[in-house]
């Protein structure tokens, strides 16, 4: 059974009270720049076991009433299809989903507004095709001399230029498919016409990582760390809130930097003295209180830590990071003291690697492939890969078997099902892979379970592979990636292509 280490109703009441807190303390509206994933935060359920991944729309959802949503995207990312990781989709195809999400929670979100704007045209075509799904769409362009030209940047010439989104409800939440989206310009921009128009208003920053109220060398902070290797985010200690408050509190040093200018244009729109002391006090972030077992929080960031070099690296091998990213991640994971066998399916793999090269001689039988699964009830199980399947399919259906009680000599798919689809693979779309991925499997799982009572067993028990761990002696195929993501599966590999092909899909 999965350790659990936070308590969803707990938080949820927690920044539910405080949001509301930071309205009444405030002058007019308020909006609220939402840091991190709103929707699906993975990072956040795998560092602190129990975490819902979509408990922060759970908070909105409590306040539905009193919210308006502006969705932020920059131009930019539309541009070059930045793709969201966890989902596989890009950008702008995830504020479609995002829109979506909203109102399964009972949240109107029509505002879209693409930032640094410049008649790309991949952001021209996006905005045609959300404006023809009947939600409003505007378009922000680049602040000359922002952020640190205050003169221009909060005059007609900077801020003003940038049209005003129409809200009439007290909390605006400005949100983002992820960093660097212009979310806290929007936000400004806003304040900025809403003075203008002789209304008051102020801001707030909703914040998960790092948690405020946890040590600086916590591992569920260091995890965060890992998390923005590729950005450089460094966590320390807030001076600002120290001196005020004689209190430590750790933030990261891009709001650390960013707060005495961000301080000085909200006293430069507001025309008062701003009321926060510190960029701590500027977030609401609640997400330390609902942390019920912190030993498990310690040991799940230490795991991600681990996994996050992992990931680092394959990225580097596919060119999406910087050797750059890669040494600083392993920078970081050295400060924990963590090294790649700490997370337990990596011995596992590699060591059924060597045992599968022993056996079959590879310069004789092709490149060999294997790979490691651990369940959260510790069962593990390693698997390679064949004619007929990939490695990955093979440790999914024998992690199947172990967990249903099934012997590991039992067929779960009738012969007659992969064979049909690898003809298909082989013959009809002339692929030269003609082996099963793991989302191929899944496909022949279900088929088979109509007439194999040991596959409908397994079929039962894949809801228990959510949250497992596995690791990969060569980087998954995207069809074996999407089934992973399908079944809930943590996933890491070595840096190593599973073939000598220039183009690997």
């Amino acid at each position: 059974m999965k350790k659990i280490g936070f308590d969803n109703d707990r938080y949820l009441k927690e920044q539910a009270r405080y949001i509301l807190e930071r309205v009444e303390h405030s002058d007019g509206r308020l909006y609220v720049e939402c840091g991190g994933k709103l929707l699906f935060d993975y990072h956040a359920s795998r560092v602190l076991p129990g975490f819902e991944p979509s408990v922060k729309m759970r908070v909105f959802e409590s306040l539905k009433d009193k919210i308006d949503v502006i969705i932020c995207i920059y131009a930019g990312d539309i541009e070059r299809r930045k793709m969201r990781s966890d989902f596989g989709i890009s950008y702008d195809s995830d504020v479609f989903k995002m829109i979506d999400d909203f109102a399964s929670y009972g949240l109107k979100c029509d505002k879209v507004v693409i930032t640094r704007y410049e008649n790309q045209p991949a952001a021209m075509l996006f905005k045609q095709k959300i404006e023809s799904k009947g939600i409003r769409c505007y378009t922000h362009t680049a602040t000359p001399g922002y952020p640190t030209n205050i003169d221009v940047v909060v005059s007609d010439e900077g801020y003003g230029k940038n049209p005003y989104i129409p809200v009439d409800r007290p909390i605006v939440l400005v949100t983002a498919p992820g960093p660097g989206s212009g979310k806290l310009a929007t936000c400004l921009t806003q304040m900025y016409h809403e003075y203008r128009m002789g209304r008051k208003c102020s801001y707030s920053k909703f914040e998960t990582f790092p948690v405020w109220n946890l040590p600086l060398d916590h591992p569920v902070n260091i995890a965060y760390e890992a998390a923005t290797a590729d950005i450089g985010d460094v966590n320390l200690i807030d001076h600002f809130h120290l001196q005020e408050y004689g209190q430590i509190a750790v933030n990261y040093s891009r709001d650390l930097e960013a707060y005495p200018l961000l301080k000085r244009i909200l006293e430069r729109i507001t025309g008062t003295s701003c009321p926060y002391k510190s960029p701590t006090d500027m977030g609401v972030n609640r997400i330390g209180f609902g942390i019920v077992d912190d030993e498990v929080c310690r040991e799940a960031g230490r795991q991600e830590i681990v996994r996050r070099y992992l990931t680092t690296r394959v990225q580097y091998a596919q060119g999406m990071a910087s050797e750059e990213s890669v040494t600083r991640a392993k920078a970081i994971m050295d400060k924990a003291g963590l090294c790649p066998d700490y997370r337990r399916v990596v011995p596992l793999a590699n060591a059924a690697l060597e045992e599968c090269i022993a056996l079959h001689k590879e310069g004789n039988k092709g490149t060999i492939c294997t790979a490691a699964l651990e369940t959260v009830d510790g069962i593990t199980v390693t698997g390679h890969n064949s004619p007929l399947m990939h490695a990955g399919s093979a440790v999914v259906l024998n992690a199947l078997k172990a967990l249903a009680g099934i012997p590991k000599k039992a067929m779960l798919i009738d012969p007659s099902v992969i064979d049909a689809i690898t003809r298909m693979k082989r013959d009809v779309l002339r692929g030269r892979g003609v082996s099963l991925n793991i989302d191929e499997i899944l496909s022949c799982l279900a088929m088979s379970s109509t007439m194999n009572t040991f596959a409908e067993r397994a079929m039962k028990e894949l809801p228990n592979l959510r949250d497992a761990d596995v690791h990969f002696t060569h980087i998954p195929s995207a069809g074996d990636t999407i089934g992973l993501r399908k079944l809930g599966i943590n996933v890491t590999s070595e840096p190593r292509f599973p073939s000598k092909n220039v183009y690997n899909p």
